[in-house]
């Protein structure tokens, strides 16, 4: 008997061990940073999901930020490139909203600062909203009674602009957070969290150098002041099989924003949160399975042929990232034009 309770004490113990090196590793924060002019309020963040749901802020009425960032799934829309207005696509494929409050800049180039500043920008992409400007955007959510209302409740007067409008959508966006991962369970202290494969895949992800960039609270490099972002050349090695198989080269990232010739190729590097749910990956959406871009990475980026058992145990490991139970999300009752439209209003 006494042999057994030596070994069982020492079974915890090592457990116990096991959580404490883990400690190692960021747990996600309780609260994503937020700007100093946007405090979080319920009726904000109220507003901004309505916001975030209504359709009527695209030009033909039809496309909601929700269309191309699904929070009832990974947070993205499952496509390639994701479909606007009248059927058209874009260049890139659509970033998961789920933990984009722990990003320090947005879009796959970092070109915004904030999710404020992204809210904007899709709004008047003649691909995406395709509204003709924000001023119109605003007129025409502000001809509606009842968002004049709560607009006259969370900020203190009726007036709707696009800049109120937008510190709404990022205020919901900021409660769009997976805390509930085996992972951030884990290095909480419950040591039977994670899985013995996925713990081994732990340490290859480690070990094999993804932590050089896939670090911090979300997994998507060290947490940055808001607006200062963190980015990695990719591919950073060329030579490999990959690169024209997926047409990596195509787009030149950052510097399709900037004009800098030392931003080609440069990309913020995304979250791995819920990595399992928002294929295909990259910014074109190329690859369509998790263990082939782990592969790909392996090559382009640490210039290393992966094995079958490494790439299983970091796919193991990603899957730890995966949330056990995601915020509920109820489809809010927009505010009603009462019998008018005002998409006829607009014809591009």
């Amino acid at each position: 008997m006494k042999r057994i309770t030596s070994i069982l004490v020492a079974g915890a113990l090592g457990g116990f061990a096991g959580v404490a090196a883990a400690q190692q590793w960021p747990a996600m924060p309780e609260e994503p940073p937020t700007p100093e002019d946007n405090p979080t309020t319920e009726a904000k963040v109220e507003l901004g999901k309505k916001l975030y749901f209504d359709p009527r802020i695209s030009s033909t009425g039809t496309v909601s930020c929700n269309t191309c960032h699904n929070v009832m799934e990974g947070g993205d829309d499952g496509r390639r490139t994701s479909m606007g207005v009248h059927g058209e696509t874009g260049p890139r494929n659509a970033p998961t909203v789920w933990n984009a409050a722990f990003l320090s800049v947005q879009f796959w180039d970092g070109r915004a600062d904030t999710l404020e500043d992204q809210a904007a920008g899709p709004i008047v992409n003649p691909v995406e909203m395709g509204m003709p400007d924000h001023a119109f955007t605003a007129e025409r959510i502000g001809g509606i009674e009842g968002y004049r209302e709560e607009f006259k409740e969370v900020f203190g007067s009726e007036e709707v602009n696009i800049e109120r409008m937008t510190k709404a959508i990022g205020a919901y966006e900021r409660t769009l957070l997976t805390p509930d991962t085996p992972y951030n369970n884990y290095v909480n202290g419950d040591e039977d969290a994670m899985t013995d494969k996925q713990l081994r895949g732990m340490e290859t992800f480690k070990e094999v150098g993804c932590t050089s960039c896939h670090s911090g609270p979300a997994f998507a490099g060290p947490q940055m002041p808001l607006g200062t972002g963190f980015f990695q050349k990719f591919p950073t090695f060329e030579d490999n099989q990959y690169v024209e198989k997926y047409d990596l080269m195509e787009d030149t990232g950052r510097h399709a924003a900037t004009g800098n010739e030392s931003h080609k190729h440069m990309w913020r590097v995304p979250t791995l949160y819920n990595v399992e749910l928002t294929a295909p990956y990259f910014h074109n959406g190329a690859v369509n399975s998790l263990d082939e871009a782990v592969r790909l990475m392996g090559k382009t980026q640490l210039n290393k042929e992966l094995s079958d058992q490494q790439v299983e145990d970091i796919v193991a490991f990603m899957g730890a990232l995966t949330a056990n139970s995601f915020p509920d999300q109820e489809l809010p009752r927009v505010p009603s034009m009462s019998g008018k439209s005002s998409v006829l209003e607009y014809r591009p």
